[in-house]
């Protein structure tokens, strides 16, 4: 049977734009679906800006801890409307990229949002009308969106997709949510001067992190100034004159300019007629697949947040590599979702790779805990209070090393190196025969000796 192309990828973030170029690399006809801005919530809404706007966050410190080391500054002011317009500019040069990324290869891009018909027909509606394709397969890599529960008041909230262009600058800054979108938010606008109040319902934020690594996090955002309650919900937001009223759950109010409601992301499958077409899904929405990514029609296949696996940016794109490989090359590659390090950009910073403690108790009963806590060398004529947490869950039967975590500053470009050891198989022996680099923080996770439990 003759198709229009041999691959039509509905969504153009990193996920699909990989799957798509790499097919065509492959010599496959390739077609690509998506009515915004290319790049994904990671490009125009996620990593990147929230990642810039960190950044521009962490000079308030840097003023600040300027004087330690002899240096006199003006005190300094945030130009709001020159850093949203400085990361617009950067945010359409890569939106370029992922178009000439599409362009080079010779996949074509479809500008509109597609519905699947069936498994190998979609149907794209653009500015100009209605286009119909057919496909010998299909992949959905549609990502995910912000979900906000219904309540009183609702409609005066905002979600992640809004925070980067907010008009004023919010004085007063309300997050609702305890995972990493909330809490990076919360650590960059109260970074960038907004005086921010963090509400979280459950017993302490960042569920599912080492615990030990969950209270550290959450004294260094106090320490900084954020008003961080957990145990405590919204009940209801009313308008007013003098901006947001929100009355929580036990009777007291918060007064704010901005509610930003950080409490999940769901999968994105509003309009893909996956009902109709007879694709499979999970009561959140998430499509269901196999272990190669294809859904329950044999010719569709489905990758990244819109499968609510692991939801990551690079998780995604692994994924892409694999469904390549499987359909275009000679199915040798596989994604392993085994020691994936991940990073919370707070301030400051969390990394992460491996177990918990909580989880290698489980996993492997006896283990060992190797912890470090101290101030940076940095901040011994910084005047800082802020500290760094450092530690290692290791099996006691193999000394493999099966969990580390960080926070402090870079933790991200930490943990990166050691993850490539961790998935190696590296043992608590090779950790501490390694040499460190001095003086670093990295060291540290080398140097450690005695055993705290």
């Amino acid at each position: 049977m003759t198709h229009d192309c041999d691959l039509f990828v509905i969504g153009g973030g990193s996920g699909g734009v990989r799957a798509a170029r790499m097919s065509a690399q492959r010599g496959a006809r390739v077609v690509l679906a998506e009515a915004a801005a290319l790049g994904g919530t990671c490009v125009n809404v996620g990593c990147i800006p929230k990642k810039l706007y960190s950044y521009a966050a962490h000079f308030a410190h840097d003023f600040q801890d300027a004087a330690g080391f002899g240096w006199d500054v003006e005190p300094p002011r945030l130009d709001w409307p020159r850093l949203k317009a400085n990361r617009a500019r950067e945010i359409a040069r890569l939106n370029a990229v992922y178009q000439q990324l599409l362009h080079g290869p010779g996949v074509e891009i479809a500008r509109g949002w597609a519905t699947l018909v069936d498994g190998h027909n979609i149907r794209v509606r653009t500015a100009a009308g209605e286009k119909h394709f057919t496909a010998r397969h299909v992949l959905i890599a549609t990502g995910g969106t912000p979900s906000v529960p219904s309540f009183p008041g609702c409609e005066h909230v905002v979600t992640s997709d809004s925070m980067f262009d907010l008009d004023p600058f919010p004085a007063r800054l309300l997050v609702v949510g305890g995972g990493y979108i909330a809490c990076e938010f919360a650590s960059i606008f109260n970074g960038l001067g907004s005086r921010v109040t963090q509400l979280y319902r459950g017993a302490q934020i960042l569920r599912g992190f080492d615990h030990e690594v969950q209270d550290f996090i959450a004294h260094e955002m106090r320490r900084g100034g954020i008003d961080l309650r957990v145990g405590s919900d919204v009940r209801a937001i009313h308008k007013s004159a003098h901006g947001l009223q929100v009355t929580l759950l036990d009777g007291s109010t918060v007064a704010a300019d901005v509610v930003l409601y950080a409490t999940g992301r769901r999968p994105n499958v509003n309009g893909l007629g996956l009902d109709a077409a007879g694709v499979a899904q999970r009561k959140d929405g998430a499509i269901v697949v196999d272990a190669h990514y294809r859904t329950s029609l044999p010719s569709v296949y489905a990758l990244g947040d819109v499968t609510a696996r692991v939801q990551l940016t690079p998780v995604a794109l692994g994924e892409a590599m694999a469904v390549v490989d499987h359909l275009f090359g000679d199915q040798k590659r596989s994604m392993s979702y085994d020691f994936i390090p991940t990073a919370v950009f707070t301030h400051p910073n969390i990394a992460t790779v491996g177990y918990t403690e909580e989880a290698a108790r489980r996993k492997f009963g006896n283990i060992a805990v190797f912890r470090s806590e101290f101030k940076p060398l940095k901040h011994t004529l910084s005047g800082s209070g802020e500290r760094t947490l450092m530690k290692l869950v290791v099996d006691a039967a193999s000394d493999r090393v099966v969990g580390l975590h960080m926070v402090g500053p870079d933790a991200g470009e930490v943990v990166q190196g050691f993850a490539v050891a961790m998935k190696a198989g590296a043992t608590k022996a090779v950790f501490d025969g390694t040499i460190g680099i001095h003086p670093t923080a990295a060291e540290e996770f080398v140097t450690m000796r005695e055993a705290v439990s």
